[in-house]
């Protein structure tokens, strides 16, 4: 399967929000079709654990959305809730669609 490409000129939804304590700033955007294409994620506290964490899960989350995953691929925990802020930030990406 080959990479789809998204345009050079895209248009972005960003958003804070907040997960076990922590706050994050979170950026998406979508392919024309209206699927979730790329995610952008980052921790209030700059080159802390979590940032560097969130940053590398959305890297991977777009590379794989790039590829053709699906966004309910996304781990959740037992009960279905959001338990990673990419989790959070894929929820309310949908919410926003």
């Amino acid at each position: 399967m080959s990479r789809e490409r998204l345009p050079n000129r895209r248009w972005s939804e960003t958003f804070t929000l907040e997960l076990h304590g922590l706050h994050y700033l979170a950026s998406f955007s979508r392919f024309d079709d209206g699927r979730v294409a790329e995610v952008f994620l980052q921790d209030h506290k700059p080159a802390s654990q979590s940032d560097s964490n969130a940053r590398d899960s959305a890297i991977a989350a777009s590379l794989a959305l790039q590829y053709g995953c699906a966004l309910d691929a996304l781990l959740c925990d037992a009960q279905g809730r959001a338990s990673t802020p990419l989790d959070a930030t894929t929820a309310e990406s949908e919410a926003m669609r």
